[in-house]
């Protein structure tokens, strides 16, 4: 129940209403504040003032500053005149809860389109941020084609002028003085397409070639690989072979025992309903469903006739923190941690799975720095996974003050 605030003092004019609320030592985050042109609340908890305005105000234009412990809500008047009283004098709650009803209506409302406003700005942000981007590659390629063409131009001005050299090199050069039968020779030689005699060592280098045998391609064939089998795949002072048996030896012990008197006062129950396994699956399943509060009651009963299981402490904290019984939480999962010991391969999951629910316990409750030493140990168990990652990094942001707490 609220404790209705009393000491609040307003002021007005013509056109304004100014109201003064004591916000008794609330910080501005825990502060709540909704209004609408009849309708205005403050809320920091325990503590609520809820006031049905005289007159209509002007929604839009309404201002509200949070300071030195004080909230100040700035009302603009519709109607421009004095009022008799800040509040009417309405002693019906039906008319109170249909004001109510409006004016949490509006709000929806007038949120639902701030958020849909907020999504189409945002994406015209995207498609003008990505036309901008577009453009910038198009004036890049556009440049680097520009580049091509002005080097492929030099480079055919460069070929050309070489062309010319070429040729003026040619015609200024003095022509070849040859005996009439060095020209007969070349005149028969060049109209049967043969070239210059090149000589004896040309002919026996051709016939060397001739002569060259290469070997035959080798067959193909498949080769076996095997591996010596290692015997030992652990080293000794690397082995945790005893831990895991005592945690075998606890698991088929903790199988075993059972609430033996529990189980004769439940002797109206059939032998599924008091199999601790079944309860387990039960409670999952209602889990599963968003029956919370059912599922308490499966482990609960579980608990009772098997005390020694810690996967019933840890799906119980579950649901805890779905229904925001935070300390209960804390208790279970240090319970289930302490059941999950000594710490092997096999029970790896489990235990990170209870570090997070405690951790998330602990950041509920603003501990962050003990939520950060849990999910840390998480990370420990599971250091590739991204989420548990990002979730420490977002923990430590708000330790370090960069961030102000989680929404949810």
């Amino acid at each position: 129940m609220p404790l209705i605030v009393k000491d609040y003092t307003w002021t007005q004019t013509e056109s304004m209403v100014y109201l003064r609320v004591p916000l008794k030592g609330a910080t501005a985050e825990h502060v709540d504040i909704l209004s609408t042109d009849e309708y205005l609340k403050v809320h920091f908890p325990p503590f609520l003032l809820e006031a049905f305005l005289f007159e209509a105000v002007d929604e839009a234009k309404s201002t509200a500053k949070i300071g030195n412990g004080v909230a100040v809500i700035s009302l603009p008047k519709k109607i421009h005149r004095l009022w008799d009283h800040l509040v009417l004098s309405i002693n019906d709650k039906q008319t109170k809860k249909e004001i109510r009803e409006r004016a949490l209506q509006a709000h929806m409302e007038k949120t639902a389109d701030g958020r849909k406003e907020k999504a189409v700005k945002k994406q015209q942000e995207k498609k003008y941020a990505l036309e901008t981007m577009m453009k910038l590659e198009q004036e890049e390629r556009d440049l680097i084609q520009k580049m091509k063409d002005e080097e492929r131009e030099k480079a055919t001005a460069e070929l050309e002028g070489w062309k010319k050299r070429q040729i003026q090199t040619a015609v200024e050069k003095p022509p070849i003085n040859l005996t009439n039968r060095d020209k007969v020779q070349t005149l028969h030689q060049a109209s049967r397409g043969c070239s210059v005699n090149p000589g004896p060592t040309s002919s026996r280098a051709g016939s060397r070639k001739e002569q060259v045998d290469l070997p035959a391609p080798r067959s193909s064939g498949t080769i076996q690989i095997k591996f010596t089998p290692r015997v030992f795949p652990t080293a000794l002072r690397e082995s945790r072979v005893p831990e895991e048996e005592e945690w075998l030896r606890k698991q088929a012990e903790a199988r075993r025992a059972g609430n033996t008197e529990l189980a004769a006062e439940l002797k109206d129950l059939s032998d599924e309903e008091r199999n601790p396994d079944w309860l387990k699956d039960k409670g999952d399943k209602y889990f599963a469903t968003g029956n919370y509060q059912g599922a308490v009651n499966a482990y609960n009963l579980a608990i009772r006739l098997n005390s020694k299981i810690p996967a019933f402490y840890s799906n119980r904290a579950a649901c805890h923190l779905k229904l925001r019984n935070l300390h209960k939480a804390l208790d279970d999962t240090s319970k289930a941690l302490d059941l999950l010991t000594p710490p092997v391969a096999d029970n790896a999951l489990a235990r990170a799975r209870a570090h997070v629910r405690r951790g998330t316990a602990f950041c509920e409750l603003e501990l962050y720095t003990e939520g950060l030493q849990d999910y840390s140990a998480a990370l420990k168990i599971d250091p590739q996974n991204k989420v548990l990652q990002a979730d420490a990094h977002r923990i430590r942001q708000i330790i370090q003050g960069c961030i102000t707490g989680p929404e949810n």
